[in-house]
């Protein structure tokens, strides 16, 4: 069978992290070997990345979710950047997200503050669909503030962790997470990312995964970055100036 129950795991950490929160994990995480969540959204692979994380610790893998599993069947688009977001980039990553789901593509992000957060709310206000691939247990809201958008998201669309319940995360684990959200999309878009972001991991995993990179066009244009040149000189990365630059790439 494609998916098998993963064993409850009760932590004292799970308990006294909902209390205080006042967020409700799922009920029960579903888990599903990576290769075979890989396997499963269809997406190809270019020959030199046929063995996916297999040079990893966490080859072996196991990935828990809760939610609708066949949204990665469809479409699917990252939008993703920066944490501490300009108001434009805010608004920015809210009307792409908006755009998307009128087409509809399902959009991804982290759950992450800026950037993430008002990429999924702009899907859901859309009334799309949007997957959330997040970089701590399912059992923990990260940050707080967006619990209720993370139990939104389980219940009505689609949930990822790679950590076990009540493992310890830490920011060094981050690229792990970017390298799963690029593996299961079809494309990344970054709304705003300093020259230091923690977003240009995943703009090198879509490089290596031959996956389209979408960069804001008032991104490329400033001058005070010097990242988005060094992409934009591979063939699957594109300034973004409007949506048809996606949909022309994924629907055609």
């Amino acid at each position: 069978m494609l998916q098998r129950m993963a064993k409850k795991e009760k932590t004292s950490f799970e308990r006294s992290d909902s209390h205080r929160s006042r967020y409700a994990p799922p009920s029960a995480a579903t888990t599903i070997a990576l290769q075979r969540l890989l396997d499963y959204t269809g997406r190809p692979f270019p020959a030199t990345q046929t063995n996916l994380f297999r040079d990893q610790d966490d080859a072996d893998l196991d990935i828990y979710y809760a939610g609708d599993l066949s949204l990665l069947k469809s479409k699917c688009v990252s939008v993703i950047g920066a944490r501490d977001v300009s108001v434009e980039g805010a608004a920015r990553a809210r009307r792409i997200a908006r755009e998307l789901v009128q087409a509809g593509i399902v959009v991804t992000s982290g759950l992450a503050k800026g950037v993430d957060i008002s990429a999924h709310l702009g899907a859901i206000d859309a009334g799309g669909s949007t997957i959330a691939v997040i970089g701590t247990p399912l059992n923990k809201a990260y940050p707080i503030d967006h619990a209720e958008t993370q139990m939104k998201i389980y219940s009505d669309h689609l949930l990822i962790s790679q950590f076990r319940p009540g493992q310890r995360t830490f920011p060094s684990d981050f690229p792990k997470r970017n390298r799963l959200m690029a593996a299961l999309t079809d494309a990344s878009v970054i709304v705003e990312a300093s020259d230091t972001s923690g977003t240009l991991h995943q703009a090198a995993e879509c490089t290596k995964l031959g996956r389209w990179l979408f960069i804001a066009n008032s991104v490329v244009e400033d001058t005070r970055l010097s990242w988005p040149k060094k992409f934009l000189e591979y063939d699957t990365c594109v300034p973004l100036r409007d949506i048809s630059d996606i949909t022309s790439r994924l629907l055609s």
